[in-house]
């Protein structure tokens, strides 16, 4: 099922009221307010057992310049589920000003599967904000994918919660910068459960002045025995003006736990340039190819088919703009 969510909460109230705001509560200003003013946003809901074979694809759009868009989407899969929804966000006009106040949760019920794509390609001079919150309960998996290249300034929270044994979470994000673009990022993975996984991948390239921040919270609760977590950022500057901050950290309560995280922030090694221009390549060719490998360690974390397709080819299209 997949409806607009004015409407789903007409046509299925006790769906809708049960699973919405039951993830991300109104206790900070940006949800407290989405909450209030929301007018519409996207529903999708997959009853126990089915597999939806297509991917659903999703778009919300800020068609009016000068305006706050508050939007929420909310998927749900019942136990043994399986659905993979692609999520754009889009401005009508690219020279558009304004806010975007998005609020997403996902619920993966018990030996369910989600895959979801979130791509922001806002205009440049539009501020984003996002709470966005995944659940996975026993034996579940959600490979969760987000993609910041849009928005002049952006604050995103992007938080899994593996709630059941035996839960797993993939998190990948990629993001590419350019003049004076900001985006910041705070992640967190909590582990609530025993036997539960997550893997957390953040890659970025920043050009110009633009800046970025990732900070990175892998979280164990008491009890949750035999956690496997790891998290890392990268960031590849392609300016000396640009910057960028790599923040991990771990809370940890249990004592049965395997929990590692990684950052890195660097320019690009005028060693592997010096290199590939010794081997016919002009300086800028060198320079894309470097960028190029830089992120296809992401890209590599999906199996071949249509969603790593569709990601290449999105980080292909950002880089002919930053690096135009």
């Amino acid at each position: 099922m997949v409806l607009p969510l004015a409407l789903a909460a007409e046509r299925h109230p006790d769906i809708v009221e049960r699973h919405l705001g039951s993830l991300i509560s109104p206790d900070t200003p940006l949800v407290a307010r989405n909450e209030a003013q929301w007018t519409d946003g996207s529903f999708v809901y997959v009853p126990r057992g089915v597999h939806v074979e297509a991917p659903i694809v999703l778009t919300t759009v800020h068609a009016q310049p000068g305006t706050t868009l508050h939007h929420r989407t909310l998927i749900v899969l019942e136990e043994g589920a399986q659905a993979e929804v692609w999520h754009q966000s889009l401005s009508a006009d690219a020279e558009a000003e304004g806010v975007v106040n998005g609020v997403v949760e996902l619920v993966v019920g018990q030996n369910a599967r989600l895959r979801f794509v979130d791509a922001q390609d806002l205009s440049e001079r539009t501020w984003v904000f996002g709470s966005e919150r995944g659940i996975v309960e026993r034996d579940g998996t959600l490979d969760w994918i987000t993609l910041g290249f849009g928005s002049g300034n952006g604050k995103v929270f992007l938080t899994t919660k593996l709630a059941g044994p035996g839960a797993s979470a993939n998190v990948t994000g990629a993001y590419a910068t350019q003049a004076r673009q900001h985006l910041d990022f705070d992640t967190l993975q909590e582990h609530a459960a025993p036997d539960t996984t997550s893997d957390l991948a953040f890659r970025g390239i920043l050009g110009g002045r633009s800046s970025a921040v990732w900070r990175g919270m892998i979280q164990v609760d008491e009890g949750a025995q035999r956690t496997d977590a790891f998290q890392e950022s990268r960031n590849l500057l392609l300016s000396k003006k640009a910057h960028a901050d790599a923040i991990p950290g771990l809370e940890i309560l249990a004592n049965d736990v395997r929990c590692t995280h990684a950052a890195a922030i660097a320019q690009i090694d005028p060693e592997q340039l010096f290199y590939l221009s010794s081997h016919g390549l002009r300086e800028p060719e060198a320079k894309q190819l470097v960028i190029e490998g830089f992120l296809e360690a992401l890209v590599d974390r999906f199996e071949a088919g249509p969603v790593r397709d569709a990601v290449s080819g999105a980080i292909e299209r950002r880089l002919a703009t930053v690096l135009a």
